[in-house]
């Protein structure tokens, strides 16, 4: 390990801690005592607040209330958190003016030797959804809906919430406790239990015209909600058993939820079990959907009758080019 990396690791083992010594230093980074020395001597002379205490059983702390030294990032350290920010420029991500103001800080620390690794990697480097003719590491312009970020601040105070939404011509309202806010095939999905009909719902952040909080007189406990999920999906209704080209495709896509488990050291064959709820029609569909695109490398050992029916309709009406 590097002594700059070495001496950030330290900074931050000793920022997360109230009291340490050199003897855990020590054995934390496997340095003799006088390297260990070396480097809180250099630490402190950074500016971080170090106080020793005296004594058979000595060591430091940081005092209280002091400014910290700037902080300070590797090479690595650097590219890696602009690769995260190429890679998903144009993701539809919350935030985006947020990030590209980050950015621009972050720009104005690093030296110009760092600066030029990073205009070089962006030249070379293409992420789904760049344009290689205009590839700018600032150029941040795919923004997400715009109440995502409405409902994330909301979200991170109260999980209990009174959704509006957009159904053809019509604006319909639902009282939900979020279960979780998540993004799959480019769009954002709220998952929620329905508190008056009292069951999972999916609800596309890209149809809501309004949220706020639920009454809280109307409201079911937490403990409640979760039974009744548990009740209600209770055992797997869907049980394949995956060849490796099944598995090629379930790792280019599947939905959030659905998991594999391996049978073999070489990880050639696995198992999936999953529980669909038939008296969803959206999930139906998104189920039958997947289970072509997974294709003929599988062997379906359980399944719903509605999903079976849903498959045949669909292969019925296929007809190769």
């Amino acid at each position: 390990m590097k002594k700059i990396e070495r001496i950030n690791i330290i900074m931050r083992y000793i920022n997360n801690r109230a009291h340490f010594t050199i003897t855990e230093i020590m054995r934390e980074f496997n340095v003799s005592r006088s390297t260990a020395i070396r480097d809180i001597r250099e630490i402190e002379a950074m500016g971080m607040p170090l106080v020793a205490e005296v004594g058979r059983d000595g060591g430091y702390f940081v005092m209280n209330n002091s400014v910290l030294p700037t902080v300070r990032f590797t090479d690595n350290e650097i590219k890696a958190l602009f690769i995260a920010f190429m890679a998903t420029r144009n993701q539809q991500l919350p935030y985006l003016k947020s990030r590209q103001s980050l950015a621009e800080k972050l720009l104005g620390l690093i030296s110009q030797n760092q600066q030029d690794d990073l205009v070089l990697l962006n030249q070379i480097l293409l992420f789904e959804g760049t344009n290689p003719h205009n590839p700018d590491l600032l150029d941040l312009s795919d923004l997400p809906h715009p109440m995502l970020e409405q409902l994330i601040q909301l979200i991170l105070t109260d999980s209990y919430l009174m959704v509006s939404v957009e159904v053809g011509r019509e604006i319909q309202s639902y009282p939900i406790y979020l279960l979780h806010l998540y993004r799959e095939k480019s769009s954002w999905q709220i998952e929620g239990f329905d508190l008056e009909e009292e069951k999972r719902r999916i609800i596309a952040v890209d149809s809501l015209t309004d949220i706020k909080p639920y009454a809280a007189k109307k409201r079911t406990s937490k403990k409640k909600i979760m039974e009744q999920l548990s009740k209600q999906e209770g055992a797997y209704n869907l049980f394949l058993e995956l060849g490796p080209k099944a598995i090629a495709q379930f790792k280019k896509y599947h939905p959030l939820k659905i998991s594999i488990a391996y049978t073999n050291p070489y990880q050639s064959t696995a198992i999936l079990k999953t529980f669909v709820n038939v008296h969803h029609p959206d999930e139906l569909d998104e189920i039958t959907n997947w289970l072509l695109f997974l294709g003929q490398d599988i062997t379906i050992r359980e399944v719903p009758e509605e999903v079976m029916e849903s498959l045949q309709e669909r292969m019925i009406g296929f007809t190769p080019s």
